[in-house]
């Protein structure tokens, strides 16, 4: 089976599925969405709103974070992983936005110019907070694009060009949240039966299924 008509299957799959797909980070705008998704690196979602609320009753825009110091803001996200530079890029992040006119823009020179932001948490605010088509690639869809043979896998970034080839620019901002959801929900990364699996039980390939099982 081609790849594409794999991810035509699959598509279809996650659209019975996943017909509406909630952002799993709580924010108001598209600067609260950036931290959230900052902050979410190497931590679950539901840490990162646990502790969002706090740090937005007090730093909720650029202004008000860039007058937090860092200790205050460190405090505030301790339990995050990675907290110590995150907090560091969170103050730095404020400061470059207040520098380059206050708001976030949808462009990407410019959230990927920012501390602490990546390709990956730029795809996420464009996709979600502009509706600008992106397709963000974490570690569970790098994991599942390889497990179902839509990508071979390299590293996220030729991922990211191989699902873009597969899905249609229309569906891709979805696709991200229905592809992390299914994961979550039906194709853990250990002790999953491949065979039993509504995707990967046709997608996967027959040694991979089979390794799967030992």
């Amino acid at each position: 089976m081609k790849r594409s008509e794999k991810a035509n299957r699959i598509g279809k799959i996650l659209d019975d599925l996943y017909p509406t797909q909630p952002i799993p980070l709580d924010h108001k705008d598209a600067y609260t969405l950036l931290v959230a998704v900052m902050l979410s690196a190497q931590t679950t979602d539901k840490k990162v709103n646990e502790v969002t609320p706090n740090l937005f009753s007090r730093a909720d825009n650029p202004e008000k974070m860039s007058k937090l110091n860092v200790d205050e803001i460190h405090e505030i996200i301790r339990e995050i992983g990675l907290a110590p530079t995150k907090a560091k890029n969170l103050k730095k992040m404020a400061e470059q936005i207040l520098e380059g006119g206050g708001e976030i823009i949808p462009d990407w020179d410019f959230l990927e110019s920012l501390a602490g932001v990546g390709h990956k948490t730029a795809s996420v605010v464009m996709s979600q907070a502009f509706g600008i088509p992106a397709f963000a690639v974490d570690t569970h869809i790098h994991r599942l694009a390889y497990r179902w043979g839509l990508s071979n896998g390299k590293n996220v970034q030729t991922t990211e060009k191989d699902l873009k080839k597969v899905f249609p620019e229309d569906t891709w901002i979805r696709r991200h949240l229905q592809i992390i959801f299914f994961g979550r929900e039906y194709c853990p990364a250990r002790n999953h039966d491949l065979s039993e699996c509504m995707i990967c039980g046709w997608a996967s390939s027959k040694k991979m299924i089979k390794e799967s099982k030992i």
